[in-house]
This record gives C-alpha cells, sequence and structure tokens, in this order.
C-alpha cells in the first residue's frame, strides 16, 4: 500500500470514494463477467483501499454486489466494530434482496430472498462454529447463492473452490460504533484499511 501501483495493479491504494466512482462508471453496459474478463484477476475491485466512515463502507458493499453472481463466496474478517455488517448491508441492498440485514450470530445464517429474481444472499456468522464440518453441516446452498461468511476464515476454504477474501483492518483504542446506532460492528467511525484478495478460478 506504500507504493504508487501501474498497470493491472492501479487500483490498489485507493479510496472508497475512488471505488465508488469506479463503480458507478462500470455499471452501465458492463457484466460481471465482462469485469471478470479484466486483468487484475478481482473483476475490476480494488486490492486494497481506505475507507473512511460508514457511508463508505456501504458504497464498497454496493460495489462488490455489481461483480457477483449465483456461486460467489465472501469471506469477511474484521475484529468486532471493524464494519462487517454495515458493508453486508450495502452488498444486499446491491444484489436487491429483501431486508433488513442484520448479523445473523444468533441463527448461525440467514437467507435474504432475491426481490428481483437474482441470486439469494446467505449471511453467515461461523463465529461459533469450530471447523468446516459444521459449516457444511448448514446446508448452505452456495450453487445458487451469493454468499457471505464472517469470521470465515478457515472455515470456508475447504467448501466452495474459489472466494473473495475481504480483511478490514480498525485502528485499535478509538471508538467502535457511531453514535446512535446500537450496534458495534455497525458502522466504521475512523478509516478502515480494507484489502481484497480471491482465490480459486472464479477470481483468477
Amino acid at each position: 500500500m506504500s507504493s504508487e501501483p501501474t498497470g493491472a495493479e492501479g487500483a490498489e491504494g485507493e479510496t472508497a470514494a475512488d471505488a465508488a466512482a469506479g463503480a458507478d462508471g462500470d455499471a452501465e453496459g458492463a457484466t460481471a463477467a465482462d469485469a471478470a474478463a479484466g486483468a487484475d484477476g478481482l473483476r475490476g475491485l480494488p486490492r486494497s483501499l481506505t475507507v473512511a466512515d460508514p457511508a463508505e463502507m456501504h458504497a464498497l458493499g454496493l460495489r462488490v454486489a455489481a461483480v457477483l453472481g449465483a456461486g460467489d463466496v465472501v469471506v469477511l474478517t474484521g475484529d468486532l466494530g471493524a464494519g462487517k455488517t454495515t458493508f453486508t448491508r450495502g452488498l444486499g441492498e446491491g444484489l436487491g434482496v429483501r431486508g433488513p440485514v442484520t448479523s445473523p450470530t444468533f441463527v448461525l445464517a440467514r437467507t435474504h430472498p432475491s426481490l428481483g429474481g437474482g441470486p439469494a444472499l446467505v449471511h453467515v456468522d461461523a463465529y461459533r462454529l469450530a471447523n468446516a464440518l459444521e459449516l457444511d453441516d448448514l446446508d448452505i446452498d452456495f450453487a445458487r447463492s451469493v454468499v457471505v461468511v464472517e469470521w470465515g476464515r478457515g472455515l470456508v476454504e475447504a467448501l466452495p473452490d474459489s472466494a473473495l477474501s475481504i480483511e478490514i483492518d480498525r485502528p485499535h483504542g478509538g471508538g467502535t460504533n457511531a453514535v446512535g446506532t446500537g450496534d458495534a460492528d455497525d458502522a466504521p467511525v475512523e478509516p478502515r484499511q480494507v484489502r481484497l484478495e480471491g482465490t480459486g478460478p472464479r477470481w483468477t
């Protein structure tokens, strides 16, 4: 993140505002398949960026949703208060699914059906799962859904053949939630550093 990228790596180190502007420009006349043909292997998504506030985290979710389709898996990693739920709300809005999107901590997995004929969003909280077998026991329809797994690192990799990993780092020692939200994982109030990495044939 400290060097100035060029060429296919040109998306690294951008801000979420830059990402949102790119999303607006890419949305017209482009499909997820078109974006997937990009040289960076992330369907036009940045590999790293700074997210300044809740609105930008939500906008990042919208942008990622624009390049996802049935069968895609997103693994979210970040401390409590990093902004994982805010990101997933934006992603759910972008996919056009039934809301509201909230953390599925107590139910482990929650399915949000599409309101427009697209794939459903399956939102999983894997914090209390011990291993990949317990995740598999949830009987998630990976093939026909977009699946977002919070706390899924080390669990999801054994199930689908491809995944987009998104790691959200928040500063320690500052506040963890926006005033009045009542959700410690709801919204970043200090800049977050976000890194994206794709693995498997769908992202390479």
